[in-house]
């Protein structure tokens, strides 16, 4: 069974968003480098005195103008190399993803964390505990980009 948690928090910064979900779904990989959709400002429903995603120029150097246009278009704006997973033990590890949770919006999903149980593949039964930094139109519904399937936990 699933349950829910009141708390949220965000890697490596503490951000708390309200959202909820819970089921199974897949995920792909994927690493493009382009501004993350969670840090344009508007973007994600946080709560006061939290900020949207920080950005990073080309030289990995963290931007202070959440307005900058990502360096896919031609803008001066990143994602930061520090959104990349880590392994905290054999079972469990942290990172970022680019979701699409059916039933919710990118002002539900950015910022929010999720843990995620692998249920098949290599990993089965290992967790993953995931911020949402990105979201995509070219996801299907319930998709996590950190192709295998997981059970999803709004923590």
């Amino acid at each position: 069974m699933l349950v829910l948690s009141s708390t949220l928090f965000a890697l490596p910064f503490f951000l708390r968003v309200q959202a909820s979900a819970s089921g199974s779904g897949t995920t792909t990989r994927y690493w493009d480098c382009c501004k993350p959709s969670c840090a344009w400002p508007g973007k994600a429903t946080l709560l006061s005195g939290s900020t949207p995603v920080t950005t990073c120029n080309i030289s990995n150097n963290p931007l202070t103008d959440a307005n900058a246009a990502s360096g896919c278009d031609g803008g001066t704006s990143y994602q930061c190399s520090n959104e990349s997973p880590w392994a905290v033990s054999d079972d469990l590890s942290y990172g970022y993803a680019a979701v699409n949770i059916a039933g919710g919006s990118e002002a539900s999903w950015c910022c929010a964390c999720y843990e995620l149980t692998f249920t098949s593949g290599p990993v089965d039964g290992k967790k993953m505990i995931v911020q949402v930094t990105n979201t995509g139109s070219d996801l299907a519904g319930n998709q996590v980009r950190p192709p295998l399937q997981i059970a999803i936990i709004l923590i």
